[in-house]
């Protein structure tokens, strides 16, 4: 009796353990790119690439025309669909310059740095005199990053980036995935 009792106790704390642990999976659906001042910036190109079922990824490269660019902020939003995207959790202007000079001063805007930083060459302070580039961020990447540091209910998504220079926005990235 003690046995089966012993056995049982095992069987249920394992069973607590393993499966009630959720395991979420994030998958890029699409990537838009629009330039809204194209006397500023262009995109030569904005893709999701599907390399087999199961590996895809993200590149975007923003061509600056008028370089350099001393003063810009990023107006970052998360919306979740629901009849359309609606707005969920996240919606904040930050001054690029500041954050990349002191990351930590806003850590909702490190988090998602912390995401794309890896892939892209915003890796130093104001001015930028360069063309901005996100070379082949895959969801595996940020899977850890999405799913197990910030748990989010499973849906489709869209993450949203407005970029100004001089306090006029220039340009509108946004980033589609799911949840699963």
């Amino acid at each position: 009796m003690t046995v089966k009792l012993h056995f049982f106790v095992a069987f249920l704390t394992f069973s607590t353990y393993y499966l009630t642990e959720v395991y979420s999976l994030v998958e890029f659906t699409n990537v838009q790119c629009e330039s809204v001042d194209k006397d500023y910036t262009l995109f030569p190109y904005c893709y999701l690439k599907s390399v087999n079922r199961s590996y895809k990824y993200v590149s975007v490269k923003a061509k600056l025309l008028q370089l350099p660019v001393a003063k810009a902020k990023v107006r970052l939003a998360l919306y979740k669909r629901l009849n359309g995207y609606k707005p969920f959790l996240y919606d904040m202007t930050i001054d690029a310059c500041r954050f990349l000079k002191y990351p930590k001063s806003n850590p909702v805007a490190l988090y998602f740095y912390n995401c794309f930083k890896e892939y892209s060459n915003l890796n130093h302070t104001c001015p930028f005199e360069h063309d901005i580039v996100l070379d082949k961020m895959s969801y595996h990447s940020i899977n850890n990053k999405l799913t197990k540091v910030l748990p989010f209910p499973e849906g489709n998504y869209m993450f949203e980036m407005h970029w100004m220079a001089y306090d006029i926005n220039r340009a509108i990235t946004k980033f589609y995935f799911s949840l699963s």
